[in-house]
C-alpha cells in the first residue's frame, strides 16, 4: 500500500467478504450535492447496510480522544484510556489544549505520568484533517457532535463510549474498553454511515452597507454573537440546522424551496432540517418520525407551525433545499448548526442545505439494527407500555367464573341461599314481636323495662348493622351476648336490628 495516503484516507468501508467483494464508497461526481454508490455492472441490487465493515489500509497510529467537559466522573476513565493508548498501544494521542489545563485533570495523581506524551490542539487554529486516524469519544451525544464539527471533510472512524446522560449515539460501555478498542484497531467492527448536511449561507446584501450593531453583553442580548468574531458560512452538521424567530415576539415567516421550486411558506416558531441521525433529537420532539441513520433522506419539520395541517415531510438525500426570509416577514430569522454557530439570516440572505458527501463513520457495538433499536428502547422508552391481557379459552373462562361464584357464596351446612336468610330474618323479627306482645299482656312491662335498663345499650355498626358487641361464643345462632342476657332475664330486647342481623349466623 502506498505510504503517501493521508491519515484521513487510512480506512475504507468494505462489504462483508462472505457476501460480496464490492466496495461501498461515497463518491463525488459532476454534481457534488448528490449521494452516489459504486455499482458493478448492471446489478441493481441494494447493498445490505449490515454488511458494512471497517478495514484499515495500515495500522492506525494516531488517535483523537474527546471527553465530556466539566464532568468529574469522566476524569478517571479519561486518564486510564490515554495511559493505555500511549503506554500499551504506542499510539500518538491528541487531546484538546483546554483539557490539559482543567483543574480536575491536572490534580489527578496519574496525570503527570502521561502529560508529556499527549499532543494538544486548538479548535480555532489547528486543522486535524491529515493528522488523525481514529477518534474515541468519552461522554454523551454532544461529544460525537463536537467530533463531527472538527472535521469539515473526511471524518475518521468514531468510537463513542457512553459516559453521559442520554447516550443515544454512544453504544459502548467503558468497563472492558481494552478489548473493545483492540477489536476496532484490528478491523473487527461494523459501521454506520451517518450522513451530514452541508449548509451554506448566501449573503445577498453583502454589497450593501450594514448598520453597526452594539457589542452585546450578558445583560442586554446574550443570544447575539460577538460582532468581532467572523462566523463560518459553510458548515457540515450531523443532527440538524435550526431556523427560528430568535428573540423576536413575531411569528417567523420563511419560504421553502426544493431544487429551485417554491414549496410552501413556513409560519410558526421556525423550521428544522435534519438528518436521519437528527430525527431522534430535536425533530422527534417537534413531532417528526424516527428514521434509521442508514436511510438516505432529509427531514423537514416545522416548529410549532401556525397550521394544523403542516406535517413533517421526508425528501430524498440528493435534493437541495433553500430557505429564505419572506419579504413580508415582520422580523429576520436566526440559524444554529447542531446548536452552535448561531447567526442571523436577513431578508436578503438565503440558506442552502443538501446532503454532504462526507458522512461520519460511527462504529457499532453490535450492528446497525441492534444498536439503533437498543437506543430507542434504553433512551427513548419507545413503545414501552403495559401489556394487554390475553383472552382465555372458553373452558378456562367458565372455570374461573365458577370459582368466583363459589368464593362469593361459600356453601353452608344448611345449604341456605340469600332468600332463605332473608325469610329467616323476617321470621325472627316476627317472633320477637310476638314475644314482646305476650310479655306486655302478662303485665310484666315494668319488670321488662327494669331488666332492660340494667344492660347498657348495644352499639351497632352504622355501616353493616351488626352489633359491635357480637361474641363468637354465642353459638351457631349468632345472637349477641346482650340479647341472650336480656332474654334470660325475661326482658325484651329493644334492638331488634341486632337480633335480626345475628340470627342468620355470622357472615
Amino acid at each position: 500500500m502506498d505510504d503517501s495516503l493521508s491519515s484521513a484516507d487510512n480506512f475504507s468501508i468494505l462489504a462483508d467478504s462472505s457476501q460480496s467483494s464490492r466496495r461501498f464508497d461515497v463518491i463525488s461526481e459532476a454534481r457534488s450535492t448528490s449521494l452516489h454508490r459504486a455499482w458493478v455492472g448492471t446489478n441493481w441490487t441494494i447493498q445490505d447496510p449490515a454488511s458494512q465493515r471497517l478495514t484499515w489500509y495500515k495500522p492506525p497510529l494516531s488517535v483523537l480522544v474527546i471527553k465530556k467537559v466539566r464532568d468529574a466522573m469522566v476524569i478517571p476513565p479519561f486518564i486510564e484510556l490515554v495511559s493505555w493508548l500511549t503506554l500499551e498501544k504506542r499510539m500518538v494521542v491528541f487531546v484538546e489544549a483546554s483539557v490539559l489545563e482543567e483543574p480536575l485533570v491536572t490534580k489527578h495523581a496519574k496525570f503527570p505520568d502521561v502529560k508529556d506524551k499527549l499532543m494538544s490542539f486548538n479548535e480555532k487554529h489547528d486543522d486535524l484533517t491529515d493528522k488523525i486516524d481514529f477518534i474515541i469519544c468519552l461522554g454523551g451525544d454532544g461529544t460525537l457532535l463536537y467530533a463531527s464539527s472538527l472535521f469539515q471533510q473526511s471524518v475518521p472512524p468514531v468510537m463513542a463510549f457512553h459516559l453521559g446522560s442520554l447516550g443515544f449515539l454512544t453504544p459502548f460501555k467503558f468497563s472492558n474498553f481494552q478489548e473493545q478498542v483492540t477489536n476496532v484497531l484490528e478491523g473487527h467492527a461494523a459501521l454506520t454511515l451517518r450522513s451530514r448536511l452541508r449548509c451554506i449561507i448566501v449573503r445577498g446584501g453583502y454589497d450593501k452597507p450594514q448598520p453597526k450593531k452594539p457589542k452585546p453583553d450578558a445583560t442586554t442580548a446574550p443570544w447575539l454573537p460577538d460582532p468581532g468574531v467572523k462566523l463560518p458560512s459553510n458548515l457540515l452538521v450531523l443532527n440538524e440546522v435550526v431556523i427560528d424567530r430568535g428573540p423576536s415576539p413575531y411569528l417567523s415567516n420563511l419560504d421553502l424551496y426544493l431544487d429551485g421550486r417554491r414549496i410552501t411558506s413556513v409560519q410558526g416558531d421556525g423550521l428544522l432540517v435534519s438528518t436521519p441521525t437528527g430525527s431522534t433529537a430535536y425533530a422527534v420532539a417537534a413531532g417528526a418520525s424516527m428514521i434509521h441513520p442508514s436511510v438516505p433522506a432529509i427531514m423537514v419539520t416545522p416548529i410549532c407551525p401556525h397550521s394544523l395541517s403542516f406535517r413533517p415531510i421526508i425528501v430524498p438525500a440528493g435534493v437541495e433545499l433553500k430557505i429564505t426570509v419572506s419579504k413580508d416577514s415582520r422580523n429576520t430569522a436566526w440559524i444554529s448548526f447542531d446548536g452552535r454557530m448561531r447567526q442571523e439570516l436577513t431578508h436578503d440572505d438565503s440558506l442552502r442545505v443538501t446532503t454532504s458527501i462526507y458522512p461520519v463513520p460511527s462504529i457499532c457495538a453490535e450492528d446497525q439494527i441492534a444498536d439503533w433499536f437498543a437506543s430507542l428502547d434504553d433512551c427513548l422508552r419507545w413503545n414501552d407500555r403495559k401489556r394487554q391481557r390475553h383472552f382465555d379459552d372458553g373452558n378456562t373462562a367458565a372455570d374461573d367464573a365458577n370459582l368466583m361464584s363459589d368464593d362469593a357464596n361459600p356453601p353452608s351446612a344448611d345449604a341456605k341461599n340469600p332468600s332463605d336468610d332473608a325469610n329467616h330474618q323476617c321470621d325472627g323479627a316476627n317472633r320477637l314481636s310476638d314475644d314482646g306482645n305476650l310479655m306486655s299482656d302478662d303485665g310484666n312491662m315494668s319488670e321488662s323495662s327494669s331488666a332492660s335498663s340494667s344492660v347498657p345499650t348495644t352499639p351497632t355498626s352504622a355501616a353493616s348493622g351488626v352489633c359491635a358487641l357480637y361474641d363468637a361464643e354465642a353459638g351457631p345462632s349468632g345472637l349477641c351476648r346482650v340479647a341472650e342476657i336480656t332474654e334470660s332475664e325475661g326482658g325484651d330486647s329493644d334492638d331488634d336490628s341486632c337480633n335480626d342481623n345475628h340470627e342468620a349466623g355470622p357472615s
